[in-house]
């Protein structure tokens, strides 16, 4: 069984990319390395439920174990220790990475309420992109009358070989990612 998004980035981005960017090589042509999904649950402090139902919920969406982060240093204002659990996080690669990115773009923005883009001025400096969720109940894998409080998460576009953003934002372009329209 081949990925709908890894056939599409085969036979049609990469010559596109190679075209408009005046590349020589397909290996130059900037890819998506993986995909890391995060989620900060501060509220775990007082009660590490909500922190097991965050990280049941991210497994069912990402279909991945996710992993307990930890606090890495004392801060007292957010009565935050060391070693507190305070979120989860899960990092996809390869085909589980396409087929999130599949149902992310062509499934769960769709059901973003008053959905007009999401903005294209997210970038590093490396080319990489990173978007915010307001709530888990996008996805169609989440029961909505089983959550206990909406929960959002930032989910990170790692992108390799990309020599400026222009590129990067290019290649989300291509596989589907719905950008704002400018104002220019």
């Amino acid at each position: 069984m081949s990925v709908r998004l890894l056939e599409k980035y085969r036979k049609e981005i990469i010559p596109q990319m190679m075209e408009k960017f005046s590349l020589k090589n397909r290996f130059a042509v900037p890819h998506l390395d993986k995909i890391v999904v995060n989620m900060g649950v501060g509220e775990a402090i007082g009660d590490i439920k909500i922190l097991d139902k965050a990280m049941e919920e991210l497994s069912m969406i990402t279909g991945q174990k996710p992993i307990m982060r930890r606090a890495k240093k004392a801060i007292a204002n957010f009565k935050i220790r060391q070693g507190l659990p305070i979120g989860c996080k899960v990092t996809l690669r390869r085909v589980m990475m396409y087929e999130f990115m599949d149902r992310l773009i062509n499934v769960a923005m769709p059901r973003i309420r008053d959905f007009r883009g999401i903005p294209d001025d997210s970038f590093d400096k490396a080319g990489n992109y990173t978007m915010g969720l307001p709530e888990q109940t996008i996805f169609p894998e989440i029961e909505y009358d089983r959550i206990t409080r909406a929960q959002g998460m930032d989910i990170t576009f790692v992108i390799k070989n990309a020599k400026n953003t222009a590129q990067a934002r290019e290649l989300l372009r291509l596989f589907g990612m719905p950008f704002k329209e400018s104002k220019e």
